[in-house]
């Protein structure tokens, strides 16, 4: 028996153990930067896996070193944080939480893109290693996020000292529930899950009475002319066969149909997958409004404010194809590819930070049953999907492949030759 194969034996002796605590932060979930109690509680369990743990970096950010002799280090993340979405599951450990926003609005929070599963997964597997220090040599580096969702965790971590507190890691391993077939997993070497920006857009007008629009310069009209332009970016600006997307997703003026208000509020979406497209597209949106405030005769420049930023997550080639390499000779048929993903992510800025090459893949979180079903008849789409308050992987085999997974990447590097 391998070392994998003997480090893995013990996944039946802590499944039950992993299965509740899973439960706990299912019905425990917290938003982003407010990740308090599951913060502690994975700290915890750290500690009693024998790592030496740090916590409250870049918030709530927590960090343990599993130290095994000579060797590679490992960084391997999940993340800590949860939605604003009120869960519709039927399960008898669903969330009925809620928590104020950033806003100071009560909104109901529940755990529906997997980070508790993540979380569950990456501490079953430092346990495992834990367990079976005899088949391994190096140092394992388990790292909890704050702030997925907001797209600030990681690089909160990064500003608050994350690179002078712990051992400089040779490669950084992270996965993600995606759509798929439960217990698959699957990956993809370059880029993987575009860039994205979200800008809120002011253009300016003249408000007055919709009676004498003469008298005014109306910023509606203005905003009509931008988003009708705007969606030239892509289809005219780009080349063909790049992915880009832009979306206006709100727009916001007035407050009645006999007033001209005075500006209006654009709130834009842009992705990408190359660097070059997205400065491009950044630079076409400046150039569009401006100029089409310009043209309406606007009394002041647009004003551009970007409130969200997610990088570019590229796989690197070489540390994919090691881990794929391994999921092919550990998981067989049920290891394969995934295509390019428009969400979004910022794990990224750790690995980019730390100048060491990193590897995102995916795990499948949909019955197979369901999804074969549903392909058949051509209705993937239908499908639950990540941050649908119906949200619920199934507990097995998603947390059994979670953790083998982490476990079988670790290793690629980090099992004794």
């Amino acid at each position: 028996m391998g070392s994998l194969e003997e480090i893995l034996a013990g996944y039946d002796g802590l499944q039950a153990g992993q299965e509740a605590f899973y439960k706990d932060l299912h019905r425990h979930p917290e938003l982003s930067h407010q990740e308090h109690r599951t913060a502690e509680r994975v700290a915890g369990k750290l500690q009693e896996y024998g790592c030496t743990v740090q916590t409250g970096i870049g918030g709530t950010g927590v960090v343990g070193v599993l130290a095994n002799g000579a060797g590679p280090t490992v960084l391997l993340r999940a993340e800590l944080d949860a939605l604003p979405v009120k869960e519709d599951t039927g399960a008898d450990y669903a969330s009925t939480a809620t928590a104020k926003d950033t806003q100071g609005h009560e909104v109901p929070v529940a755990h529906a893109c997997g980070h508790d599963m993540h979380m569950s997964c990456l501490l079953g597997m430092v346990k495992l290693m834990s367990d079976h220090r005899d088949q391994w040599s190096g140092t394992v580096l388990p790292l909890f996020q704050p702030a997925e969702e907001t797209g600030d965790g990681a690089q909160a971590m990064v500003d608050d000292g994350l690179l002078a507190r712990i051992p400089v890691p040779d490669v950084a391993l992270t996965q993600h529930l995606l759509s798929g077939i439960a217990g698959t997993v699957l990956t993809r070497s370059g880029p993987f899950m575009a860039t994205e920006d979200s800008i809120n857009i002011t253009v300016y007008g003249k408000g007055g009475h919709g009676a004498i629009p003469q008298h005014t310069i109306d910023p509606v009209v203005l905003a009509a002319m931008a988003i009708v332009r705007l969606q030239t970016i892509v289809s005219r600006e780009v080349a063909p066969g790049e992915i880009a997307v832009v979306t206006v997703g709100s727009v916001q003026a007035g407050t009645r149909s006999n007033l001209i208000p005075d500006h209006a509020l654009l709130e834009l979406n842009l992705r990408s997958y190359s660097e070059q497209t997205h400065e491009r597209m950044l630079a076409s949106v400046q150039r569009i409004v401006r100029a089409e405030s310009l043209a309406s005769g606007s009394p002041r420049d647009p004003d551009f404010d970007t409130v969200g930023s997610f990088p570019l997550t590229v796989n690197d080639p070489a540390t994919t194809e090691r881990a794929a390499s391994a999921f092919a000779a550990y998981f067989g048929d049920h290891a394969g590819e995934i295509d390019r993903q428009t969400v979004s992510e910022d794990f990224s800025n750790i690995p980019n930070a730390a100048g060491v090459p990193y590897t995102y893949w995916a795990l499948g979180f949909t019955d197979e049953k369901t999804y074969r079903a549903a392909e058949k008849a051509g209705r993937l789409q239908d499908l639950t999907s990540n941050h649908s308050p119906k949200f619920l992987p199934p507990l097995q085999p998603c947390l059994r492949t979670g953790t083998e997974a982490l476990t079988t990447a670790a290793l690629a590097w980090l099992a004794r030759k």
